[in-house]
């Protein structure tokens, strides 16, 4: 497909979009005028999450069309997860260098197919030309106080990691050093698994919660702020993917999955007398977890190696705003 002609290139993007937006029986108006109209269900919050994505900071420059699309949706419905929200609407605003046909085309594959592995309806937007960015909210149901959140981790709580963490940060790391990339790691970067059907059953179970962007002891720090309580990260009990054993030594692994970020896993805590139902939850969601810290009194993160001594990283995960070496 060649570029959309000048003009009416903005009301054909919009078309093109339209076109291709799957129903939803609770959207009453969606695309196509000022605002849409959405019907919340009785006895439900609404759930509302927002991220944006900018090339070459939240994806390297080479990745693919339909990559993006993907990601930009799954990082969003992360949050959903991390609430333990039932995903349901969507908006979506691009910035474009140009009208390009062929790029929105593989842009809506990944974005649309991921919306429909959740019965998600895009119900509107924004198209403008500028530097590539997208922005996306999301919103979604659940009932009033079953929401997950990070204020309710309590002294003596489990600290539980799903997945495998630091399968994104290594594909990141051999991007920039330019080196051979492994398949399996880069789809982790790509098209990272939003955890929805973890959270929803971990709403009755789990205390606090929060998905992992920035890194896992950053993020975690997160949960101690809110929660006014300290927690203690066992960096060795990490899960570690086989793809990520074999690509770094020892010490590398330990530090990317410590503190590298874009694997969108869920950390929560839980009472240690619901063990069993958290594994029980993680089967029923078909994800694996595992159990890699405690919640102590405090309100500081401490990493500890086997031998339960201090690690210290060089840092604590990505900040946007951090002076670059």
């Amino acid at each position: 497909m060649s570029d959309i002609p000048r003009g009416a290139a903005e009301f054909d993007l919009i078309d093109r979009i339209r076109a291709r937006v799957a129903a939803r029986a609770d959207v009453i108006l969606g695309i196509g005028d000022d605002a849409a109209l959405l019907q919340v269900p009785a006895g439900k919050q609404l759930v509302v999450a927002t991220d944006t994505l900018n090339t070459g900071v939240h994806f390297p420059d080479d990745t693919a069309p339909a990559d993006i699309g993907w990601k930009s949706l799954a990082v969003n419905l992360s949050d959903l997860a991390a609430m333990g929200a039932e995903p349901a609407w969507c908006t979506l605003s691009l910035s474009l260098p140009q009208a390009d046909a062929a790029w929105l085309d593989a842009f809506l594959d990944g974005f649309l197919a991921l919306a429909a592995q959740h019965d998600v309806t895009l119900v509107g937007g924004d198209t403008t030309r500028g530097p590539l960015s997208i922005c996306v909210t999301v919103h979604g149901f659940v009932e009033p106080g079953r929401a997950l959140r990070r204020d309710a981790a309590r002294v003596g709580d489990d600290v539980w990691i799903s997945g495998t963490p630091g399968d994104a940060a290594g594909a990141l790391a051999q991007w920039r050093e330019g080196a051979s990339r492994d398949a399996t790691l880069r789809v982790r970067l790509d098209r990272p698994m939003p955890r929805v059907a973890l959270g929803r059953t971990l709403a009755n179970v789990a205390h606090a919660c929060i998905d992992v962007s920035d890194g896992l002891l950053a993020d975690v720090a997160h949960v101690c702020r809110a929660s006014g309580v300290g927690i203690e990260i066992e960096v060795d009990r990490l899960p570690a993917s086989d793809a990520l054993r074999i690509a770094f030594d020892e010490p590398t692994r330990r530090a990317l999955q410590a503190t590298g970020g874009d694997d969108y896993e869920l950390c929560f805590t839980a009472s240690p007398q619901s063990r069993d139902g958290v594994e029980r939850a993680a089967r029923d969601a078909a994800t694996p977890v595992a159990r890699i810290g405690r919640v102590v009194a405090g309100g500081q993160v401490r990493a500890i190696d086997a031998d339960g001594r201090e690690w210290q990283p060089a840092r604590p995960g990505f900040e946007h705003f951090a002076q670059r070496p």
